[in-house]
């Protein structure tokens, strides 16, 4: 599985696997113990993990998702030190350990708490995300 595999809904927690088109939308199934499917259609907000960044101060201005949650990854491994329901200013720090050039003007504490959730989620459910090699590169050949 990689992140193209793996989606959000907006106002829906939680991330979900992409199973299939349908007539009307995608088929989804959340990524959770409950494994409830759903069909998302034009009016949901879905966006495809792959498709997601991070804002920066950087001339590039983003940084992709993957690399993130890969950098998480090689510093923290399992054990973050922290969860989703931490305080604004240990979340922000994290962040900032991470990702030192994050843009704090747009990327807001309810991101850095999805990214948190996010990767725990990933964490359990698809754990080879975290030791493919470059994606991107087997996505382009």
């Amino acid at each position: 599985m990689t992140l193209a595999d793996i989606a959000t809904i907006s106002g829906k927690g939680g991330l979900f696997k992409i199973l299939k088109p349908s007539k009307s939308g995608v088929i989804l199934e959340s990524m959770d113990d409950a494994k409830t499917k759903l069909v998302a259609t034009a009016h949901h907000k879905l966006s495809v993990l792959n498709e997601i960044s991070i804002y920066t101060t950087t001339k590039e201005g983003t940084v992709p998702l993957e690399d993130v949650l890969k950098k998480i990854y090689a510093e923290f491994g399992d054990d973050l030190g922290l969860d989703g329901n931490a305080e604004n200013a240990e979340l922000k720090s994290f962040m900032k350990a991470v990702l030192p050039e994050y843009d704090d003007n747009r990327v807001y504490v309810s991101d850095i708490k999805k990214l948190v959730r996010w990767y725990g989620i990933l964490r359990t459910e698809a754990p080879e995300i975290f030791t493919q090699e470059n994606t991107k590169e087997a996505d382009n050949a």
